[in-house]
Formats: structure tokens, sequence, C-alpha cells
């Protein structure tokens, strides 16, 4: 198998020497070319034909967005992973980036103290995530991250009668930014069940990212906060590092909960947790809906949530951008429906009214990786 062909864009020397020597000490990836700005690298793109570009945010002439939104504008569909720092304007504007047409992100070492630290936290980051959107396997200590997973099977048989939701939950990681700010503004305002939401980001980003989808969307989104009651029609964000988790308090009803266990699926906050204390809670009756992401996180989650009589629906695998996370719930035989992106909304709408699910939903196609 070729090398991925990668080309870096930074304007650091710095950054660009450890990006550089980090993903040229792998043997599956080779690095290309380097350019100083977005500018430089819109030149070299069509002479280099990179498999993937990583870009810095902030460079002179022109910074990481706009270098996005360009190459998006001639439509080359590259994977792009933007170099983001973890600040109230890094995450603004990665997640600007992440709306242009970026496929992800990682966040730039800060006060690590070493070189060979620093490259560390950039290999344990970057690598399985340039994989993982080349479509390849990773053969690290994170090999989990992004498994290689085989075509959906038909939803397992039911043991026992299926339960009218009323809660929904949603995993998502990878690609997930972007296909939540679709999904939640095309639910309705008066949504009847609460809605918790686990989504892979470092803190800082999640709380931004909870006001912009709170802008886009009709429900109202916050990042949670420990014993919040839960109401229909408002959206639970888990904060960055914290696992988000529900909790009955008897004839108090059922709030939100955040703890600092150890992380799951390699996250934190993780998606099973989330999955888990739902179907504790509410006795089972729970729609999870997973959408794009790389690993497993939700797999045994969503296991639980069907063993309970509840309802589960994925994202299908040509719409994802990686196709981990939901490709595991459908190839263990989890998931009620695999749906494209477009009509996860109607699904939602349609299993929260009590209606069963679609008969030609799990075999529907999964083409390949978008």
């Amino acid at each position: 198998m070729n090398p991925i062909r990668v080309m870096v864009v930074d304007d650091s020397v710095v950054v660009r020497k450890i990006v550089t020597d980090v993903l040229s000490a792998d043997p599956g990836i080779e690095v290309v070319g380097t350019a100083v700005n977005g500018k430089v690298a819109l030149g070299k793109l069509e002479q280099l034909k990179p498999d993937l570009v990583t870009m810095d945010i902030e460079m002179p002439e022109m910074n990481g967005i706009e270098a996005v939104r360009a190459v998006r504008g001639t439509r080359n569909r590259v994977p792009i992973i933007m170099f983001s720092t973890l600040t109230e304007r890094g995450a603004t504007a990665t997640l600007d980036a992440l709306s242009a047409g970026a496929n992800d992100y990682v966040t730039k070492p800060a006060n690590v103290g070493s070189v060979a630290q620093s490259m560390e936290s950039v290999r344990e980051q970057l690598i399985p995530k340039i994989k993982a959107l080349t479509g390849r396997p990773v053969t690290s200590v994170r090999a989990a991250a992004a498994p290689v997973v085989p075509p959906p099977r038909p939803a397992a048989p039911r043991t026992g009668p299926g339960k009218k939701p009323a809660v929904l939950v949603i995993g998502s990681s990878t690609g997930g930014p972007e296909a939540l700010a679709r999904v939640l503004p095309a639910l309705p305002v008066n949504l009847p069940v609460p809605v918790l939401l686990a989504q892979h980001m470092p803190p800082v980003f999640t709380r931004q990212f909870a006001q912009r989808l709170d802008r886009l969307s009709p429900l109202r989104v916050v990042e949670a906060v420990d014993g919040t009651p839960l109401a229909p029609g408002t959206v639970h964000l888990a904060p960055g590092d914290h696992h988000l988790v529900v909790r009955a308090n008897g004839r108090a009803g059922f709030t939100t909960a955040l703890n600092q266990s150890p992380p799951e699926n390699f996250c934190r906050p993780a998606v099973d947790p989330l999955f888990r204390s739902a179907v504790a809670a509410y006795d089972g009756a729970v729609l999870g809906v997973v959408l794009t992401g790389m690993g497993a996180d939700g797999r045994n989650g969503c296991g639980e949530i069907r063993n309970a009589g509840g309802t589960v629906v994925v994202q299908d695998q040509a719409t994802s951008v990686v196709w981990g996370m939901p490709g595991a719930v459908a190839q263990a035989g989890y998931a009620d429906e695999v749906l494209p992106l477009d009509r996860i909304a109607e699904a939602i709408q349609r299993h929260l009214a009590g209606a069963a699910p679609l008969s030609t939903g799990t075999a529907m196609a999964v083409g390949g990786r978008r």
C-alpha cells in the first residue's frame, strides 16, 4: 500500500518541523511538501496532489479558514485537518474552519515542557485522524480509534416489545460538528423529549459549539452543567473533559450529572456512559442516534439501548466523514435504521411519535466513505 501523502501548512518553522518529523517517522505516511501560508498551499496543491493537508489557522497573507474556503471553492475534496490553539479564539476559528469544509482538527501542544512531549502529543492526536480520514487502518496503541468496519448486519431480533422514547441521546466525533449543525436545526421547537449529546471535543470548544448550535437550531442548546432538570426541547452538550450522564432523582425527575471518571474509548466526554445512564434512568425508553466519527464509542451503549427495548438510528457510510462509530453499531447488529444524514431528523421525529422503524432502513445502501 502506498504511503499517505501529506502537505503540512504552517507559518511557524518550529511547528512545521515538529509535524513533519512526527509524520515522517510513520512508515505509512510521506510528507510531500510544506507551505508557509494558505496562499502558498493553494499554489502547491495541484502540483503535489496530497492525500491530506494539515492546516494552521492563523497565518499571514491567507489564513487557514480562507484557505479551506478557497480549496473547497475549487471542488477539491482533499481531507483537511486544522491545527488549533486551545483558546476561545482558537475554538471559534476552528468551528469556522469546519463550517467552511475542514474535516477535523487537532489542538496544538500547550505547556508540555519539551519538544519530545510536543511531538508525542502531535503523534497521538494527528496520526490516527490522518489514517481514519484516508481510510487506512491504525496500527498504533490507539488502534481502536479507527477500526476497519465491515458492512452492517440486519438489526438483531428484539427479545421484547419496543418502548416509545422518553429521551433522545446522540453521539458523534469526527465530522460531528457539521452533521449536528444539519440535524438539530431540522428538529421542531416543540420536540417532546429532552436531548443529551456527547461530541468528542475539548474544553472551551464545547462552550463555543453549544452557543453556535443554539443560534442555528430552534431548540435551546446549552453546555451541560451538573444538576440541571431535563426538560423537553432542550439539548445538553457534554462539556469537554467531562462525561455527561443522566441522574434519576425519584419524584424530582431526571437531571444532568457530570463526572471525570476515566476516559472510555480514549474519550472524555464519551458516548457509552451517556447511553448507559439513559437506559438505566429511563428503563430503556431511549432513542439513541450515532453520527459520523472515529472509533467505536457508542457501540456498547447502543447494544444496551436495544436490549432494554429502545431504538437506535445511525448515519450511513456514504454521508459520514468517518464511518467508525456508526459503522461499529451497524456491524454489531444494533442499528434499527442506517440512514443518510439528511434523513436522520425525520427518523428522530418518527420514532419520538412512536412509529415503527422503516423495514428497509438497515438494508439501505452504505456506499464508500465520502
